[in-house]
C-alpha cells in the first residue's frame, strides 16, 4: 500500500510554515520568562502563595511555548508527544502548587496585598495580550491546542490573583491568598487532562492502521 494510506492525519504529515505563528510564540516566550522572574521574587518578598503559583504557571508556560517553537512544522506524531509531555508537565505543576497551597492553609500567612495587586494587575495585562495574539491559533492539534490552553487559563487565574490581593486587603487574612492559589491548581490540573486526551488520541490515530491495508 502507498505512504498515503493512513487513518486520519498521517504520522508524517506536516503543517504549512507559519511565519506568523512562530513569530507570536517568540513574543509570547519572552512576556513569560521576563514575567516569571518578576512574580517568583513578587511571591517571595510579599509571601503569596498565588504569586508562586502564577511564577510557576509563567515558567510552565515558557517551557511550553519553547518546546511549540522547536515542534513547529514536525511531523504530527512529534507535535502529538510534544503536547503530550507539556500535558503531563501542567499536571504536575498544579500538583506542585497544591501542595504549597495546602502548606499556606496550615501555616495561615497573611501576603503583602499591595505588591500582590500590583503585580497581579501587571501579569494580567502581560497574559491578556499573549491570550490576544494567540486567539487565531487556539484551535487545532493538541500541540497548538496546549498553548492556547495555558495561555487562556493564565489569564483567568490574573483575575483571581488581583481578586485575591483586594480580599487580603480587605479581610487581612490570608485565606483570599490560598483559594486563589487551589483554584489555579485546580486549572492546572483541567488543563492537563484535556491536553493529553487530546494528544493520547492524536497517537492512537497517527499508529492505527488503515482500514483494509495489508500488513507489512
Amino acid at each position: 500500500m502507498g505512504a498515503s494510506c493512513c487513518a486520519g492525519p498521517c504520522a508524517s504529515e506536516k503543517p504549512p510554515a507559519d511565519s506568523a505563528y512562530r513569530r507570536v510564540l517568540w513574543v509570547a516566550l519572552l512576556v513569560n520568562g521576563a514575567m516569571f522572574g518578576v512574580e517568583i521574587v513578587a511571591g517571595a518578598a510579599a509571601d503569596s502563595v498565588s504569586l508562586k503559583a502564577d511564577a510557576l504557571d509563567f515558567l510552565s508556560d515558557a517551557a511550553n511555548y519553547a518546546i511549540s517553537l522547536f515542534v513547529l512544522g514536525a511531523a504530527l506524531t512529534v507535535r502529538a508527544r510534544a503536547a503530550l509531555v507539556k500535558g503531563l508537565s501542567l499536571g504536575a505543576v498544579g500538583l506542585v502548587v497544591a501542595g504549597n497551597t495546602f502548606y499556606n492553609a496550615l501555616a495561615q500567612a497573611v501576603p503583602g496585598a499591595e505588591v500582590m495587586g500590583a503585580v497581579g494587575l501587571l501579569a494580567l495585562a502581560a497574559n491578556v495580550g499573549v491570550a490576544a495574539l494567540l486567539y487565531a491559533w487556539r484551535d487545532g492539534d493538541s500541540n497548538r491546542r496546549s498553548v492556547w490552553i495555558c495561555s487562556r487559563n493564565d489569564a483567568i487565574g490574573n483575575v483571581a490573583v488581583v481578586l485575591a490581593a483586594a480580599g487580603v486587603f480587605g479581610t487581612g487574612t490570608g485565606w483570599p491568598d490560598i483559594v486563589v492559589a487551589a483554584v489555579m491548581a485546580g486549572l492546572a490540573v483541567s488543563g492537563a487532562v484535556q491536553i493529553t486526551r487530546q494528544a493520547l488520541g492524536e497517537l492512537r490515530d497517527t499508529n492505527r492502521p488503515a482500514a483494509g491495508a495489508l500488513p507489512l
